[in-house]
């Protein structure tokens, strides 16, 4: 379905675009999203995997894309006053109260996105600057081709800092879930 032809877009447009277009909403504006690889799907997969298996039994829930995120919807938004969704690889989510039939209104606890050739520079600057002014507490970017995992945290002043550097032989940290950790031996194992 071709996109409607006007200047700004709100969330009303969005639930009426096809399912099968990747495409997020940025302050009103379209931005097509390329199909992922397959190597970004297995890296994907593996941290959904692992990530699942520490919260069986626990309160929070991960979501893999496609997920719509509404970042900035407030108590009594309607669609139409919703004019930012992201569709972020992974999100953590801990408060029930920010999911809805559609996805989640709010901020992630958590945010993991998996760089690629198309996506780098979306997602180092203008993902990162939407998801600190939202509040996310952790930041994570994944960089299959450098097999590396920068993990940013929102300090107390609201941004996001790099707080780790991991490479491809590490153990990294989960910092908002107390005791979760990822294997990235097995998220970088060659395929």
């Amino acid at each position: 379905m071709a996109l409607p032809k006007e200047e700004t877009y709100t969330y009303v447009d969005y639930l009426a675009w096809d399912e099968n277009e990747r495409i997020e909403l940025l302050y009103g504006a379209p931005v097509l999203m390329a199909p992922p690889s397959r190597r970004h799907q297995e890296i994907l997969t593996e941290l959904t995997r692992q990530l699942a298996n520490f919260l069986e039994g626990k309160k929070c829930r991960i979501y893999p894309a496609p997920f719509g995120v509404r970042l900035f919807e407030r108590e009594g938004d309607g669609p139409e006053d919703v004019d930012t969704v992201v569709e972020p690889d992974l999100s953590l989510i801990c408060d029930h109260s920010k999911l809805d039939d559609q996805g989640c209104k709010g901020a992630p606890d958590m945010v993991i996105e998996i760089l690629s050739p198309s996506t780098q520079r979306h997602d180092r600057l203008t993902k990162l600057n939407l998801y600190q002014r939202a509040g996310v507490r952790e930041y994570w970017i994944v960089n299959p081709e450098d097999r590396t995992v920068q993990v940013m945290l929102l300090d107390s002043k609201g941004y996001l800092r790099i707080h780790e550097d991991y490479g491809q032989e590490d153990t990294a940290v989960v910092n908002v879930l107390e005791g979760c950790t990822i294997d990235l031996t097995k998220v970088f194992s060659p395929q």
